[in-house]
This record gives C-alpha cells, sequence and structure tokens, in this order.
C-alpha cells in the first residue's frame, strides 16, 4: 500500500509560480508511476501530470505543458509540481496519485491510492 500526503497549496496570483509536494511510504512506491489530478468546484477529476516509477519519463496534459514540472524523488519518496505562469484556470484541488503500474498513464482508474487533496486559488 501507499500513503500520500500533499502540501504546497496556496493562493497566487495570475502569472506566479507554485510548487505543490507529496509525500509518500510504503514499498510499493518504488514501482508505481506518480500522478496529479486537480477538481475544480463543479467539475470532474481532471488528468495534470504524471511521471514514470524510475523517473525518466513524464506525461502532461495539454493544458499544462511547458509551465508544470513533474519530478519524483524516490530516495526521499517525494513527488513535486512545479507550476509556472499560473492562470485562473489552473485553479481547484490539487491530487496526488499512486497507480498499480509504472507507466505515466493519465488514465485515473490505473491509480489505487490518492491523496487528500490541496487547494491552489489563482486571483485574477
Amino acid at each position: 500500500q501507499v500513503q500520500l500526503v500533499e502540501s504546497g497549496g496556496g493562493l497566487v496570483q495570475a502569472g506566479g509560480s507554485l510548487t505543490l509536494s507529496c509525500a509518500a511510504s510504503g514499498r510499493s512506491f518504488i514501482t508505481s508511476a506518480l500522478g496529479w489530478f486537480r477538481q475544480a468546484p463543479g467539475k470532474g477529476r481532471e488528468f495534470v501530470a504524471a511521471v514514470s516509477s524510475d523517473g525518466r519519463d513524464t506525461n502532461y496534459a495539454d493544458s499544462v505543458r511547458g509551465r508544470f514540472i513533474i519530478s519524483r524523488d524516490n530516495t526521499k519518496k517525494m513527488v513535486n509540481l512545479q507550476m509556472h505562469n499560473l492562470n485562473p484556470e489552473d485553479a481547484g484541488v490539487y491530487y496526488c496519485a499512486a497507480a498499480n503500474l509504472r507507466i505515466p498513464t493519465s488514465r485515473s482508474v490505473y491509480y489505487n491510492y490518492w491523496g487528500q487533496g490541496t487547494q491552489v486559488t489563482v486571483s485574477a
């Protein structure tokens, strides 16, 4: 099993940057792809970014590619999401998740473990 705890959310003005972190525990973390999803009020949860178990491959939603960077540190059991040039459309609750495969899939069905979420608010 994998336990995930997000942190780093907060209020940022449009055009600003924010970095989210996720602390993980459990041996399966090493062989699990990790992803970030977000959910805006009244909307469904959407894929943001994912990184393979070894950290070599990444996958980004078109809306964030070039602005967000996902990375992981398996020694620290951490996964981060650097967010740059934020806009109001990026606001929402961000969730860290661990998949039951190594590939950085965008499909939420493969993610078995989820964090509690951290709020990101972007002011215009």
